[in-house]
């Protein structure tokens, strides 16, 4: 987690210790899978995505955090991400109630679920995989290793100075 930026999402509903916990665990579960996590990365559209994970062959993965029921029902911006990624997750901790996530209807046929604590995270229903534009998959790529690099840097010039 070294080369993580500070989770600062503005989307948790008055719950920043559920937001960062949540983070937290999907960052190391995604680790684990041995994709490279970044949080908080801006898209071209303008989105700002909570995670996406890129794995060795440029495989996209985007976690939603959610740390609330009103945060999960408040969010018209996850269907934006979807081009952006092969697969898309929500992520929750265990004391969001699942009967609003199975639900008929509740969670989109595309979107994965993952349930996630501070020290790691499992997948309890997989995402609908989906192709991404080879072109917007370059330009992703391309953005998260300088944002990752930024990152880096900001760091350790923080510690030079």
């Amino acid at each position: 987690m070294a080369n993580q930026a500070p989770n600062t999402c503005s989307n948790d509903n008055g719950r920043p210790e559920v937001t960062e916990s949540v983070t937290r665990g999907v960052v190391r579960f995604l680790m684990d899978l041995g994709f490279a996590p970044l949080t908080e990365l801006p898209l071209t559209n303008g989105r700002r995505v909570d995670v996406l994970g890129l794995d060795r062959r440029g495989k996209a993965v985007i976690v939603e955090v959610k740390s609330s029921v009103a945060d999960y029902r408040a969010d018209t911006k996850w269907r934006e991400y979807l081009d952006y990624c092969e697969e898309f997750y929500f992520a929750v901790d265990a004391a969001f109630p699942r009967d609003i996530l199975d639900a008929p209807d509740s969670l989109p046929d595309v979107a994965g679920l993952i349930i996630a604590d501070a020290y790691g995270a499992d997948i309890v229903r997989p995402a609908a995989v989906r192709p991404v534009n080879a072109a917007r998959r370059k330009t992703l790529t391309l953005k998260m290793a300088r944002a990752g690099a930024q990152r880096l840097s900001a760091r350790m010039i923080g510690r030079l100075g």
